[in-house]
């Protein structure tokens, strides 16, 4: 279980199951930031969660959301893909090619949504081009002492990952995962969840490149750019990349 109460930092905290990973990025934005987002969202209308969900996930999302179209979603979400895209271990796990905008939604006194796998497929509205859901992330906008409950909950291959984190952090998952965010007992619980599709589809490459990369920058601060092993295993991590990712 995840469940964050210290100071962010920059370093990824791993769950490494089979063939899964789960990254919990800490800090990605501020308490000040935070508390600028939440003053747009706690002011904006909220509609039912349940119209943006699929059939299957209709029957088990009782939250609320902002819609789509939302001019507050639109600005805020622009923000947050903007940040992210300037966030070296959220890129060096993620490898983005498409990404889909930020919804936000708002879990009140009863509210949960039950074991589900996210959409394979979705559209941006009004534009044509798809996007596959490689990953899927939530950005935790209140922190745990802010509710009861309300926990995601991923299954992966040995039991169950219970995560609940600070203001500001995001964990970036395996969109194939059964997941779930547990019923809110008390206060409310706000995050922003998004999906992107990544340029290297398989998760093994994925994971495998984020910890050659991760080695490389360890590598790099400890020897210097310039040191033999850095510069091969540099090399080697572009050539996979060569070789794995669609562009």
């Amino acid at each position: 279980r995840v469940n964050n109460s210290g100071g962010g930092n920059s370093a990824a905290v791993l769950f490494q199951g089979e063939v899964d990973m789960i990254i919990v990025i800490p800090a990605v934005f501020s308490a000040s930031e935070v508390t600028k987002i939440r003053s747009h969202l706690d002011a904006a209308d909220w509609q039912d969660g349940s119209t943006t969900a699929g059939s299957q996930a209709q029957q088990v999302k009782h939250n609320q959301q902002l819609a789509l179209d939302s001019k507050v979603a639109q600005q805020l979400g622009d923000v947050i893909i903007n940040t992210l895209s300037q966030q070296p271990t959220f890129v060096s796990a993620a490898l983005p090619l498409r990404i889909f905008p930020p919804m936000f939604n708002r879990y009140c006194t009863g509210d949960t949504y039950g074991l589900h796998v996210d959409n394979a497929i979705r559209y941006v509205p009004g534009n044509p081009t798809p996007i596959r859901t490689d990953l899927s992330a939530t950005l935790f906008l209140c922190d745990p002492q802010d509710y009861e409950g309300g926990e995601l909950v991923i299954e992966d291959n040995f039991g169950s990952q219970r995560i609940k984190l600070n203001a500001g952090d995001l964990v970036l998952y395996p969109s194939t995962s059964l997941h779930t965010v547990t019923p809110v007992s008390d206060g409310a619980r706000t995050c922003a969840v998004f999906w992107l599709q990544s340029m290297v589809r398989s998760n093994q490459q994925r994971e495998t490149l984020f910890e050659l990369d991760q080695s490389v920058q360890s590598l790099t601060a400890e020897l210097g750019a310039g040191h033999d092993d850095v510069v091969r295993l540099s090399g080697v991590y572009h050539n996979l990349i060569r070789q794995w990712a669609d562009t």
